[in-house]
């Protein structure tokens, strides 16, 4: 680890999102993506935890031990000059101050952290849960000297029949996460829906993380809704999967 390298790079992915409205992070899985994404001039990545499930024949949803998480993002990292956010999904069991040292350790500068705890039956961590747990991670990144970047996530839609009967209480869920110390807040599954993001971007003061489909979404109509930062998820690695589906079609004898 070369900690002040990783703390310029934490300092840089701060100021990037405040450069950038928004700022666009591609989703990547192994050191070929990372080097091709950062080659195209993007400033900064994330990897995301279903891709990089899908790369190593694991399961997504903590199918991987942290461990094993950190081994498999160390490389990519660290062949980028560019700062790399890691979703760590619900935490992998860990307690904050550990997940925080072996993001450090790796190179990380950033992190997802979700609410839907996968090793406890797929449960949603409460609201104050949820917020004790980043403000754990918070005062862990604090106390390393690494600003590292939280993104707060919740899957409060993803888990609701009725999206919109949802709103209030994911609202209130993403304040509590911004209160705890999170940086952006990640709402997933409400990026077709202009109503919805535009009511959660109206009402959070840091910026509002969306997925978005590298070919079917549109960066201006997310600028437009106030959304601050942008994700692929595991999308950016499925319409590679059909483009490449495509074009080895012809070779079929």
């Amino acid at each position: 680890m070369d900690l002040p390298t990783t703390v310029e790079r934490a300092r840089r992915l701060k100021q990037l999102h405040a450069d950038h409205k928004p700022l666009v992070l591609p989703t990547v899985w192994d050191v070929w993506s990372a080097r091709t994404a950062a080659g195209a001039g993007f400033p900064a990545l994330t990897i995301g935890s279903h891709p990089l499930a899908e790369s190593r024949g694991a399961e997504d949803h903590e199918g991987q031990t942290f461990e094993e998480v950190l081994a498999a993002v160390r490389p990519i990292i660290a062949a980028v000059d560019v700062p790399v956010s890691v979703d760590l999904e619900a935490g992998y069991g860990q307690r904050p101050a550990d997940l925080i040292a072996g993001l450090i350790e790796v190179g990380g500068v950033g992190l997802n952290i979700e609410d839907t705890v996968h090793s406890d039956g797929g449960r949603l961590r409460s609201t104050e849960e949820h917020a004790e747990y980043v403000a754990g991670l918070r005062a862990a990144a604090d106390d390393a000297g690494v600003p590292v970047w939280i993104n707060g996530r919740t899957d409060l839609f993803l888990h609701a029949q009725d999206a919109s009967a949802v709103l209030d209480e994911a609202v209130e869920r993403l304040l509590a996460l911004e209160r705890a110390g999170a940086d952006s807040v990640y709402p997933v599954r409400i990026q077709d829906d202009d109503a919805l993001l535009t009511a959660v971007t109206g009402a959070l003061g840091v910026p509002v993380n969306s997925t978005a489909h590298p070919v079917r979404h549109d960066l201006d109509r997310f600028r437009r809704l106030g959304v601050g930062r942008i994700t692929y998820g595991p999308l950016l690695q499925l319409a590679l999967t059909d483009s490449m589906k495509d074009m080895l079609g012809a070779w079929k004898s």
